[in-house]
């Protein structure tokens, strides 16, 4: 698969938006202290010969901090892309250390005199990752024996970080075997009582990571052909208990053709649509707040499993991860945004007054369309009712804004998204030319990964 050609102009075409979409998410989590805190050189100081760019600042890093650096500011807000299945994740993850390797070899190769990867190979290699991590996902569950999705971004980034290195068909499998044996980490950072920070870095520490095993291969380290499915010690066995690692169809592209892209707010993507249907409720419910008397939202089972959260929220990666905080912000305030997962939002009494009358439920109906290849739809419907006895009509959303059935509706607030981010970080004038070199030039597929990296740089 590393191997062959990419013929689908569709998922060409959706890899340059989530591309775009995975720098706006980046751009945009450089307003937040906890998440640069995070990012920069392991030694300050630190000098690196063909050092990374770390889009939006002036950091140059190695292939390694640098994988980690662009990774974390892609997923700190919880804004970047995402593919639902027996697994989640968020695919765009994976540009970390995409963009990291291609950038490192490709100014070592023009030292040499040789010709630098371009935009294309980027674009191409994000494919072939969001098919391994996203294909992987469609029949081997993590998040139901405990652990977490970033195993697949591991496995995914290794593959296509050694291949950019220059590795062949024995150090793709080299490093991809060494991610496996790494085995996945625990999702407690993501569950109550241990909900943190952790969340937004785990995919940052997953691509890191498998650019040090890539590198690892590509100098000759050893691979481990049962990695998987060894008795007693494989993955198979330790971590999905005799279940078996399946890939459901061959990979092609797939994933990124049915990517989802986040671009009314931020928040899980299993919560989206109830934040949408809260949002057609609210000017007939935010005026009422002290008459309601509970409120009723259906959804699937996945999102009951992980997002379903009664009591104390304490901190935003809580809050960003319940579905009814984003259900109450959506009919209080009537949109959704970041800083309403902070203080001093948070600490509004109304929204825990109206969390506390919140009934979640499963419809059957939309766990079924959720895992039918066919619809993949992430449905909730929200209903409010009165002590009077009134209701508001039950608003039901099936498919998501960014769902692929709504692609072409999602495009103009991806650009408008892109555009409000690239002006968050750069001035104007500069800004206005990183937008129409990403979101509009037709060259963009031909320009050197380094020549770009450097005009995403800020020093």
């Amino acid at each position: 698969m590393l191997g062959g050609e990419i013929r689908s102009p569709q998922a060409f075409d959706t890899a340059r938006l989530a591309l775009m979409d995975a720098l706006a998410a980046g751009f945009l989590a450089l307003a937040y202290p906890e998440c640069t805190k995070l990012i920069g050189p392991a030694v300050p100081g630190t000098v690196v010969p063909f050092g990374v760019r770390v889009p939006g600042t002036g950091y140059v890093l190695d292939p390694v901090d640098g994988a980690f650096a662009i990774s974390a500011l892609i997923r700190w807000l919880d804004y970047n892309d995402t593919f639902l299945a027996k697994e989640w994740g968020h695919p765009s993850d994976n540009f970390g250390a995409i963009l990291a390797v291609a950038d490192h070899v490709s100014r070592v190769r023009r030292s040499r005199g040789e010709r630098p990867y371009a935009v294309a190979d980027v674009l191409a290699m994000a494919v072939k990752a969001y098919e391994i991590q996203g294909v992987l996902s469609l029949e081997t569950s993590l998040n139901r024996v405990g652990f977490d999705h970033v195993q697949f971004v591991k496995v995914a980034s290794a593959a296509v970080a050694a291949a950019l290195l220059g590795g062949g068909q024995e150090e793709v499998v080299n490093a991809v075997s060494n991610a496996w044996l790494d085995g996945p980490a625990l999702r407690t950072y993501r569950h109550y009582p241990n909900t943190g920070s952790r969340k937004s870095w785990a995919a940052a520490d997953a691509a890191s990571r498998a650019v040090r095993l890539a590198l690892f291969a590509q100098r000759g380290e050893m691979g481990y052909p049962t990695a998987l499915s060894a008795p007693r010690w494989g993955f198979e066995d330790v971590v999905l208990r005799g279940a078996k690692v399946v890939l459901a169809q061959p990979l092609g592209s797939y994933v990124m053709e049915h990517v989802l892209f986040k671009v009314g707010y931020p928040a899980e993507f299993h919560g989206q649509t109830a934040v949408e249907a809260a949002l057609r409720l609210h000017p007939e419910v935010a005026c009422r707040l002290d008459d309601v008397e509970r409120v009723v939202i259906e959804t699937q089972e996945s999102a009951i499993r992980i997002i379903d959260k009664n009591g104390t929220l304490t901190n935003p990666a809580d809050r960003d991860h319940s579905l009814q905080y984003m259900t109450a912000v959506a009919l209080i305030y009537g949109r959704l945004t970041y800083e309403h997962y902070e203080d001093p939002v948070a600490r509004d009494p109304r929204i825990d007054q109206l969390r506390s009358k919140m009934t979640v439920v499963e419809n059957e109906a939309f766990s079924r369309d959720y895992l039918d290849p066919a619809k993949r739809s992430i449905a909730n419907a929200v209903q409010v009712f009165f002590r009077d006895g009134s209701a508001t009509e039950r608003v039901a959303v099936e498919y998501p804004l960014g769902h692929p059935r709504r692609r072409a509706e999602a495009k103009p607030l991806l650009l408008e998204k892109f555009r409000q981010a690239v002006g968050e970080v750069f001035p104007e004038r500069r800004a206005e030319r990183i937008y129409s070199l990403v979101a509009l030039d037709p060259e963009l597929p031909r320009l050197a990964v380094d020549d770009f990296m450097d005009r995403l740089h800020r020093p």
